[in-house]
């Protein structure tokens, strides 16, 4: 890597311009601005640190090449070779993170996001499973320490969910569940198949990075609100007020509705927060034509033969179709330990990316839309 590929010095001097900002005083009356440096400061900080160390490991090969040119007696000349060759190591394996650090990023990976779960194909074997995908976001988010809230939800008889969409409020939150959406697929036995028969069901997932109020201009003259008895979960009181509220964006068409918060104006708040989650997709759409049929390809229409990842009870195996990553552990994944996953599916972004930023083309076609691995075996596919 040339230090005129980056510029490593403009990285270390507007490290050192934050960090001295923070301990201005002024800077620390103001604790809006201090917020604005702190995240700024710690976003590239880690970056910093990887260029101090590149620093290092280039002093320590320069001393180490200027005392060989010396022409030491052959025990330290040996020992120097090896230092060398351990130096370079290092500084090629420094190199590697630093591209990927630099990498330009998804201005929404650090959002929250909104997830909207919908049964698909398999009838209530769909929608039974939609609520198990929600107690594996919901545990994930749990064990990241992470606030999910219920938004709406339209629940079956047995416990299953037509459709389910709730929020994960988290820094980073984005960066993680955007790889969810798509078509997940469940391959097992249904309780109520008697005959031991294993059934294929579907269900779609979509991630949304939460936007905020500066992120979508909404004209108030262009929404319709109405109120509605909420019939969901949520106690007496719930059930008892006008506090659901449904909001229709009449220019996209789009509804959404909020139920389940005690408050009138919670419910509002979250409805909106959600529509202006969908607007803002949509903007980003429109902008990045290739990336919107890419994610229009991922959601899909919830086919069996369209998916991105499946659960096949029967193997205990989940695969992730669109890099050919197949783990047998599908309980603890099922209870929210995605991470493996979720970090190859990003490992694989990133080889991606950094093969169109060398212009040597994708690596292994990247993680869109999945076709079929020779995963699915004869176990109901």
């Amino acid at each position: 890597m040339n230090d005129n590929y980056e510029n490593f010095d403009a990285i270390l001097n507007k490290y050192d311009e934050l960090s001295a900002g923070l301990s201005d005083p002024g800077t620390i009356a103001d604790q809006d601005a201090y917020r604005r440096l702190m995240k700024e400061f710690s976003s590239i900080s880690p970056l910093a640190a990887k260029v101090k160390e590149r620093g290092r490991l280039l002093g320590d090969l320069a001393d180490a090449q200027s005392m060989l040119g010396d022409k030491p007696d052959r025990e330290l000349r040996d020992f120097l070779t090896e230092e060398i060759a351990a130096v370079r190591e290092k500084l090629s394996a420094v190199d590697g993170e630093l591209k990927i650090m630099l990498l330009p990023k998804d201005p929404n990976d650090e959002k929250s996001v909104i997830i909207e779960i919908r049964a698909g194909a398999g009838g209530e074997e769909a929608a039974l499973f939609a609520g198990v995908l929600y107690r594996m976001y919901g545990m994930y988010a749990e064990q990241r320490g992470w606030r999910h809230e219920l938004v709406d939800a339209n629940a079956t008889g047995i416990g299953g969910f037509k459709e389910i969409v709730f929020s994960i409020e988290a820094d980073g939150a984005y960066s993680r569940f955007k790889f969810e959406s798509g078509v997940h697929r469940v391959q097992r036995v249904p309780a109520t198949e008697s005959s031991g028969r294993i059934h294929t069901s579907t269900v779609t997932v979509a991630v949304l990075a939460e936007a905020d109020e500066v992120d979508v201009d909404i004209n108030p003259s262009d929404l319709e609100i109405d109120t509605f008895r909420a019939s969901g979960a949520g106690g007496q009181h719930i059930n008892k007020t006008d506090s659901a509220i449904r909001i229709t964006h009449k220019p996209s068409g789009i509804v959404v509705t909020c139920q389940d918060q005690r408050s009138q104006h919670k419910n509002r708040d979250r409805a909106m927060a959600v529509l202006r989650s969908k607007l803002f997709d949509i903007a980003i759409m429109e902008q990045e034509s290739g990336l919107a049929q890419e994610r229009r390809e991922q959601v899909g229409r919830g086919n069996r033969n369209e998916r991105i990842r499946t659960y096949n009870y029967h193997q205990g195996r989940v695969t992730d179709h669109r890099i050919n990553l197949t783990l047998y552990k599908i309980d603890e994944i099922l209870n929210g330990d995605l991470d493996e996953v979720i970090d190859n599916l990003v490992t694989a972004e990133q080889a991606r990316r950094l093969g169109e930023y060398s212009g040597e083309g994708g690596a292994g076609g990247g993680i869109g839309g999945g076709g079929a691995t020779g995963e699915d075996g004869a176990a109901g596919a």
